[in-house]
């Protein structure tokens, strides 16, 4: 099941990391989230075919109330 989904890691407040689990929770099956470096707020999504876009869409919504960014370039388990 998590191999067929598409890897997104990104960097957010640390203090944010269980406010956007639970945002994510709240779409059943749109995506799971897993805490890389909880220190730096490095997320890893793993976001089921046919959900990457609605994913975005909440990103973009979150992006308004605090900071997230892609940390696709610095994760070591990026491959």
């Amino acid at each position: 099941m998590i191999l067929d989904t598409i890897k997104k890691y990104l960097r957010i407040d640390r203090r944010e990391i269980c406010f956007l689990k639970f945002i994510l929770e709240a779409y059943d099956g749109i995506a799971s989230i897993t805490t890389v470096n909880p220190e730096l707020g490095v997320v890893r999504l793993h976001i089921p075919p046919g959900c990457a876009e609605d994913v975005e869409i909440i990103l973009q919504d979150l992006k308004e109330n605090f900071i997230i960014e892609d940390a696709s370039a610095e994760t070591s388990e990026n491959r």
